[in-house]
C-alpha cells in the first residue's frame, strides 16, 4: 500500500474540516446559498466510501454527486497542499479567531467584531476569561446570554474542554495509522483517556516506540494535514492543535522506556499517584514507578505494562480500570477479574432500531450488517406507541414488522429476535397490553419522558415496572446524555435491589452519547449479582460499531464475561430474556 493510500483517511478529514470551515465563514458573512453547498460537500466527502486520492489526481471529483467545480477546487487544494485559497481568503475577511468563536460559542459576525474591537478577543479562552471577569456586561450581553456562552464553550472541542470520546476517536485512530507509516516507528499506540475509554477526553495522546530518528518522526507528526499550530516541541515530544482545536501530544520512547512511558501517558493521574505512593512504601527508586523486570538485570527491557504491576507485587490492571476507584486495592488483593468482557465474547447485537420507527435502515439491512460482523443473533427492538417522536409502532405496524422479520429470517442465517423498546410509563406500566408483550422474544424497557419526576416518583416508577413479569432488560438505565442531560433522580440502591429480585438484566449502552450505565452504578449492580447486556442502541448499520463503546464502558466497571447475557448462544439468550419466563 502506498503512502498516499495510507494517508487518504487523514487527508479526507482535513478536506471535510476545510469545507465545514468555509461553510461557517460564508454563513457568518451573510451568504444565503453557498454555505449549504459547502456543508453538503463536507458530508458527501465524509461519507464517501472509496479512496479520494485517485479522483483528485484524475480531476474527476465532480463525478461525485453533490460536488461542483468550486467545491472540487477546494478539495484538490486541501488534499494536495493542506489548505485552501478560498478558506484563507475568507479568514482574512473576518476578525482573527472568528471561526472558533462562531463554531465554539455560536456568535454572529457583529458580536465577534464587537468583542474583538472592544476587548481584543480572538479565542474561546479569552472569551471565557472576559465573561468570568464581568467584562461583557458593558457590551450588551445579558447574564443569560453570558451563561449560554459559557455552556457552549464547555461543550466545544476548542480550548481544553472535555470532548465526547466519539468525536475524537476516529481522528485519533487515523493519527495512529499515519504514524505507523515511517519505518522507524516500531510500535504506535493511543494513550490517555482514550485508552481508558472515558466518556469524554481533553486531548489525544500517542506514544511511539523508536530506537532512532526521533526528529524525523516528529517532523512526520507535525506534518499531519490537519495540524493548525505546533504548540511545543522537544527532542522526543511534540504537542499540536488540529484545525478543529483538539490538542494532540506525541511522545517518542526507546524500547527500554516504552512501557513506562505508555503507562504514564495512559494515566489516570489519580491511579499513577496511588502507584507512586505504593512504590515509596516498597522503597523503589525513590517512589518512581519502574517497568524493569524483577529478577532480571537492570538493562533488561520490560516486555509489557504487566511488569510495572508485577514489580509492585500487584495484579495487572487493564487500562480501562485505572481511575483510582478501588482497582489498586483489588489488584493488591488479587481480585482483578481475569475474564473481563471483550468484544470477541459478544454473540448477539442487542437493541437495534429499523425504519419501522426512527432507524435509518431496514430489517434486512440491519440483519445482514450484524451477520457480516460475525453475530449469531440480533434483536429488532423498535419503539413502542407512546414514543410518538420516534414513530413508535402501533399494533398494525407491529404486525407488518413481524411479517417482515419472518420473510427476512428465510434469507439470512443470523437469528432475528422480535422485540420492542417499550416505554416505562408514569406509574411503571409497559407500553403494550400483556397479550402483545407475551409474544415478544425480548423486551427492553426504558424511560423516555417525564425526566423531571422527583426521586420518590422515579424510584416508584422503575420499581413498579420491575414487578412486571415481562420486564427483562432495563434500557439505558440512568437516562443520561453525556454533557447534555444528568442521570434521573432516583434511589439507585432501592432500584438495584428490586432488579436483583426480579432477575432482569441491565443494559450497558454503547450509544456514545449515552454510555449508560456508568461504572459506579454497574459495580453496585454487580455486588447484587445482576446480569447485563451490552448493547449498541443502533439506529443504522454504521451504529452497530457502537458495540466497542459498550465494551469499553463495561470493562471500566470490571464486568466479566459470565455476567453478560449476549455472550450466550441465540437459544440460551432467548431463554434468559423471554417475557414468558418468570
Amino acid at each position: 500500500m502506498s503512502k498516499n493510500e495510507e494517508t487518504d483517511g487523514l487527508k479526507r478529514l482535513a478536506v471535510v474540516n476545510a469545507l465545514q470551515e468555509i461553510a461557517v465563514l460564508l454563513q457568518l458573512k451573510g451568504d444565503k446559498f453557498r454555505p449549504r453547498a459547502y456543508a453538503g460537500a463536507a458530508t458527501t466527502i465524509a461519507e464517501f466510501e472509496d479512496e479520494l486520492g485517485p479522483l483528485v489526481e484524475q480531476k474527476r471529483l465532480t463525478e461525485i454527486k453533490g460536488i461542483g467545480q468550486s467545491t472540487a477546487r477546494v478539495i484538490e487544494e486541501v488534499y494536495e497542499g493542506g489548505t485552501s485559497s478560498t478558506l484563507e481568503k475568507l479568514k482574512q475577511e473576518v476578525p482573527p479567531g472568528a471561526l472558533s468563536l462562531a463554531r465554539g460559542a455560536g456568535l454572529d459576525l457583529a458580536k465577534i467584531r464587537r468583542l474583538n474591537e472592544a476587548l481584543g478577543i480572538t479565542g474561546l479562552d479569552q472569551l471565557k476569561a472576559a465573561i468570568e471577569a464581568g467584562k461583557l456586561r458593558d457590551l450588551g450581553f445579558t447574564e443569560k446570554a453570558q451563561q449560554t456562552l459559557l455552556e457552549r464553550i464547555s461543550r466545544t472541542g476548542f480550548s481544553n474542554a472535555e470532548i465526547l470520546l466519539v468525536d475524537v476517536l476516529e481522528v485519533a485512530e487515523k493519527i495512529v495509522e499515519y504514524m505507523q507509516i515511517p519505518k522507524e516507528a516500531m510500535r504506535v499506540e493511543l494513550a490517555g483517556a482514550i485508552r481508558r475509554w472515558k466518556e469524554t477526553v481533553s486531548d489525544i495522546r500517542v506514544v511511539v516506540m523508536a530506537e532512532k530518528s526521533a526528529a524525523r518522526l516528529l517532523d512526520h507528526f507535525v506534518g499531519i494535514p490537519m495540524v493548525a499550530t505546533v504548540e511545543d516541541r522537544t527532542s522526543k515530544r511534540a504537542t499540536v492543535r488540529l484545525v478543529d482545536g483538539v490538542r494532540v501530544t506525541l511522545t517518542i520512547a526507546s524500547p527500554d522506556e516504552y512501557w513506562t512511558v505508555l503507562h504514564q501517558e495512559t494515566g489516570s493521574e489519580a491511579h499513577l499517584k496511588k502507584l507512586e505512593e505504593l512504590a515509596k512504601q516498597k522503597g523503589s527508586a525513590r517512589g518512581r514507578i519502574s517497568a524493569k523486570m524483577r529478577g532480571k538485570p537492570r538493562s533488561s527491557p520490560a516486555e509489557s505494562e504487566r511488569d510495572i504491576y508485577e514489580n509492585l507485587g500487584m495484579q495487572y490492571v487493564p487500562p480501562e480500570m485505572r481511575e483510582d476507584t478501588g482497582e489498586v486495592e483489588q489488584s493488591l488483593a488479587g481480585e482483578i477479574p481475569d475474564d473481563l468482557i471483550t468484544i470477541e465474547d459478544i454473540a448477539g447485537m442487542i437493541h437495534c432500531h429499523t425504519t419501522y420507527s426512527d432507524g435509518r435502515h431496514s430489517v434486512e439491512q440491519m440483519a445482514r450488517a450484524a451477520e457480516a460482523m460475525g453475530m449469531k443473533y440480533i434483536t429488532i427492538t423498535d419503539h413502542s406507541p407512546t414514543a410518538q417522536y420516534a414513530r413508535g409502532l402501533k399494533l398494525d405496524q407491529l404486525k407488518r414488522q413481524w411479517d417482515e422479520i419472518s420473510r427476512v429470517q428465510e434469507k439470512v442465517s443470523i437469528k432475528l429476535l422480535r422485540g420492542t423498546e417499550s416505554d416505562i410509563l408514569r406509574e411503571g406500566e409497559l407500553d403494550y397490553p400483556d397479550s402483545v408483550l407475551e409474544k415478544f422474544d425480548v423486551i427492553i424497557a426504558s424511560i423516555h419522558n417525564r425526566y423531571k419526576l422527583d426521586e420518590d416518583q422515579t424510584t416508584r416508577r422503575v420499581v413498579n415496572a420491575m414487578k412486571n413479569p415481562f420486564f427483562k432488560i432495563w434500557g439505558h438505565p440512568s437516562g443520561r446524555l453525556v454533557q447534555r442531560r444528568p442521570p434521573i433522580a432516583c434511589r439507585i440502591d432501592e432500584i438495584l435491589d428490586a432488579i436483583a429480585e426480579s432477575g432482569a438484566a441491565i443494559e450497558i449502552s454503547g450509544d456514545p452519547h449515552r454510555l449508560d450505565m456508568e461504572p459506579t452504578w454497574a459495580r453496585k449492580a454487580q455486588k447484587r449479582g445482576a446480569k447485563f447486556v451490552i448493547s449498541t442502541d443502533a439506529h443504522s448499520m454504521a451504529e452497530l460499531a457502537n458495540l466497542k463503546f459498550g465494551i469499553g464502558l463495561a470493562r471500566r466497571a470490571g464486568v466479566r464475561r459470565g455476567e453478560v447475557l449476549n455472550t450466550l448462544s441465540a437459544k440460551a439468550f432467548q431463554r434468559a430474556v423471554s417475557p414468558t419466563v418468570n
